[in-house]
């Protein structure tokens, strides 16, 4: 991750192509993740109703549930979840439920319009509460906040909006029984075929077609919307028009992505074939139309959406009986798209480069959108529930990154939860590589301690200077940061407080720490224990003592006979001051010796200074 250079901090508007595509994109977000639940409704549908390979009264009252029910949920908590994390999710199916009830049509439309509409009403309320909840209410808010938003919207969606898509929808039905009975259908191409070089082709096709197709479906048990966009007919003549007519680099291109389009269903493959030509946009359009009108005299559909869009996939979801239709149209589409561009390809062949094919890629690239690299935007703070812990640590943070004058968002997550736009996760360091494969493209921060840890301070200090999150390295200074006077062994066992007293007066009288960093010491122990394992205490000061640190110093107390520690029985206090990161290779070494039981018995009855110094200060290789 890098900050926004110059150039890039004022970056123009985005015009009306951005927008659209940006919108599709969306649209089409919701529905790509639950694209298996649809090819599974669609397998259902062909297999057991009644037109159906195996007819199945029994299994086919699947069909209706899964369509109303299933499928528009499924929507909405996606839309829910891309615009509000995983609470969005849920406000998303909360709010329609209420659009989906009381109708008998499917309500995909209500779904992409309410699960978003869920998603941002409750990012807008954790936006506006941000920092102001009290530490330890955090989980109360938010299940609370999510239940009474949830009750709201559902009660809006039911009363309003529900009604309001079911008549836009009659209204919308009415406008495509009359194209489809005029026989205009096949004129769809003049915006199908140009909008999917567009890169609105999911869009068309999981905003657009695919509701209108599936609505038809469940009536019929079968739609042609469902081959509109998805034919890879019109690509695929393109690629045979340049396999067979083009020359160089370009010609050699082509049968790879034949393979990719036709059989792998990856339609991009072809767009920048087109793009290197502009007008060969006339022959997808005629290959398209064409193979509509086939499709319309054939009676050609399917019953579910195709995706991708290999030639496998429309086999896969074509009913009984249908096959001859469907592969006729994809055919006559594939030698008009053929025919058309071998014309435009030979007058222009001779004057075609691998130089344009590579700028048609670029234009692609542009086209699609490559994100130009951000500064740090937003924090993921992880722990196995998403609740406690995190939803503490992360008010703890907003407020210390809001101090520092930055803005970034901060959300908390359950580790198997993690946003895939997480750029930064912060964990315990038990929890990290569970996160890293969860969040592999993310920084993360490993942590010991989730309110006052120095690494969390120490990113904060890379984002002010540089918006990264830098590999934190250390190094010891012999002599200074664990002086051998400040190892006391064979202690008689005292009180949890007075010990803590005892570890800070060696930091304050060996020049680490001002007086009051005691009082900090006591103070943030009342707040969280510092135990952490196999009978050890690392107690430090709460992160307002940070002031009262005048260098990074540690000190180690040894009670043979153990004391108890808020009902632990530590044997080592390990007293910390944390100035910057030069105490964090010791930290390290104190955590791979917690890991052998063994040798936390050897430091528990060690009478040797000199083997718990070397032991906590030895250099790694």
């Amino acid at each position: 991750m890098s900050s926004l250079s110059a150039s890039e901090v004022a970056r123009p508007k985005a015009n009306t192509q951005e927008k659209v595509q940006k919108f599709g994109r969306f649209l089409s977000g919701m529905v790509m993740p639950n694209i298996g639940a649809f090819i599974a409704w669609g397998l259902i549908t062909a297999l057991f109703i009644p037109t159906g390979w195996r007819p199945n009264e029994n299994l086919a009252a699947l069909v209706g549930p899964m369509i109303i029910y299933l499928l528009p949920l499924l929507i909405g908590y996606t839309g829910g979840k891309m615009v509000g994390g995983v609470r969005g999710g849920v406000l998303g199916a909360i709010a329609t439920m209420g659009v989906v009830v009381g109708v008998d049509i499917p309500m995909f439309i209500g779904a992409m319009i309410m699960g978003p509409l869920g998603g941002y009403s409750i990012k807008k309320f954790d936006e506006l509460v941000e920092g102001k909840i009290p530490a330890g209410f955090e989980m109360l808010v938010n299940n609370f906040s999510a239940g009474i938003i949830g009750t709201l919207l559902v009660l809006l969606a039911y009363l309003g909006i529900g009604p309001v898509v079911q008549g836009l929808n009659n209204v919308l039905k009415i406008g495509v029984e009359a194209i489809v009975n005029a026989g205009l259908l096949p004129l769809t191409s003049l915006f199908i075929e140009p909008g999917k070089i567009l890169f609105l082709n999911n869009a068309i096709n999981h905003g657009v077609l695919g509701p209108l197709g599936i609505q038809e479906s469940n009536e019929l048990g079968k739609s042609i919307f469902f081959l509109l966009e998805t034919n890879p007919g019109p690509g695929l003549g393109i690629l045979l028009g340049y396999l067979v007519f083009s020359k160089g680099m370009i010609k050699q291109s082509t049968p790879g992505a034949i393979i990719i389009h036709f059989l792998g269903g990856i339609h991009e493959i072809y767009f920048p074939y087109v793009l290197m030509n502009p007008v060969l946009l006339l022959a997808v359009i005629a290959g398209g139309a064409s193979g509509i009108l086939t499709f319309s005299v054939l009676g050609a559909a399917l019953v579910s959406t195709p995706s991708p869009g290999s030639i496998f996939a429309l086999i896969a979801m074509t009913p009984r009986g249908g096959y001859f239709a469907v592969l006729a149209g994809v055919a006559v589409s594939t030698a008009v798209s053929f025919l058309v561009s071998a014309y435009f390809i030979k007058r222009s062949s001779d004057k075609m480069d691998d130089k344009e094919l590579e700028g048609a890629r670029e234009k692609v690239a542009d086209l699609k959108g490559k994100k130009p690299a951000m500064a740090v935007s937003k924090i993921v703070f992880a722990c196995d529930a998403g609740m406690g812990s995190s939803a503490m640590a992360a008010t703890s943070l907003r407020n210390k990154l809001k101090k520092a004058g930055l803005n970034i968002e901060v959300v908390n997550h359950a580790i198997d939860e993690i946003p895939s736009d997480a750029e930064i996760v912060i964990t315990h360091e038990s929890l990290t590589e569970r996160a890293k494969g969860k969040a592999p493209k993310a920084a993360h921060v490993s942590i010991k301690d989730y309110f006052n840890d120095p690494e969390i301070d120490y990113m904060i200090q890379n984002l002010e200077s540089s918006g990264e999150v830098k590999e934190i390295k250390t190094e010891i200074e012999e002599n200074e940061i664990l002086k051998k006077s400040n190892i006391k062994l064979g202690l008689q066992s005292v009180e949890q407080s007075e010990a803590i007293k005892m570890a800070g007066e060696l930091l304050v009288e060996s020049g680490y720490v001002g007086v009051e960093y005691i009082d900090a010491m006591l103070e943030r122990e009342e707040q969280l224990s510092t135990y952490i394992g196999n009978g050890v205490a690392i107690p430090h000061g709460v992160g307002k003592a940070k002031s009262t640190i005048k260098k990074s110093g540690m000190s180690v107390l040894q009670f043979p006979d153990g004391i108890d520690f808020a009902g632990e029985t530590v044997y080592l206090v390990i007293g910390i001051a944390g100035a910057g990161n030069d105490h964090l290779a010791i930290l390290s070494n104190i955590a791979v010796a917690l890991e052998d039981e063994n040798e936390v018995e050897k430091l528990r009855n060690s009478k040797s200074k000199d083997e718990i110094y070397n032991k906590f200060t030895a250099e790694k290789n």
